[in-house]
């Protein structure tokens, strides 16, 4: 660097507290409401924001220990986060994996997108799979969100199944994608150390 001239620090990746509550639910409904409110009813996306993220959803979330909530954080102020579902809610009847991982959401504060925030979860979320010894990393994607869908294909994530995701009385077309992950053998990761 020349004179003068400061390093800007990365934004913080690490796992939510219970303090982030309600940043964190305050974020999401951001994030959800730029994307999709204009899809729906004023009453059916009010159901939903409050079921899926409530203060109170969003606490039991963090404290769930089968679950591990990311969240990036830069001057005070968390911009995005992901959360994990440890065992899979998704693969009944779509997929034979047999220790798959839910990325349950993965959302950037709607000022912030494409700046490389979505891809810095991504890459924590593979590393938390292969961590966890999961065989296959499963997601839910709207049907119509083709920018999202996009992304999961630069990852590698293909549509395994048609499946319906309900917003209050309003059923959405989505679909399932899914990523089947190799272990890593002992050689491996030595390999990688070197």
């Amino acid at each position: 660097m020349g004179r003068g001239m400061t390093a800007t620090p990365q934004p913080l990746l690490r796992l939510a507290t219970p303090d982030d509550t309600a940043a964190l639910a305050d974020l999401a409904r951001r994030a959800v409401s730029a994307k999709f409110e204009h899809l729906y009813k004023p009453e059916d996306f009010a159901t939903f924001l409050e079921a899926a993220h409530s203060d109170a959803k969003v606490a039991k979330e963090i404290a769930d220990p089968g679950m591990r909530v990311a969240v990036i954080e830069e001057a005070g102020a968390l911009i995005a986060f992901c959360k994990l579902v440890l065992k899979s809610t998704l693969s009944a009847g779509h997929s034979d994996a047999r220790s798959p991982l839910e990325l349950k959401q993965l959302y950037t504060d709607p000022a912030r997108i494409g700046g490389g925030l979505g891809r810095r979860l991504m890459d924590w979320a593979q590393a938390q799979a292969q961590d966890l010894g999961a065989d296959e990393i499963q997601l839910t994607v709207y049907s119509e969100n083709f920018e999202a869908q996009r992304f999961y294909h630069r990852y590698g994530f293909a549509k395994i199944a048609d499946i319906e995701f309900w917003v209050g009385n309003h059923c959405d077309p989505e679909f399932l994608y899914a990523k089947r992950l190799v272990p890593e053998t002992n050689s491996q990761a030595q390999a990688e150390q070197v």
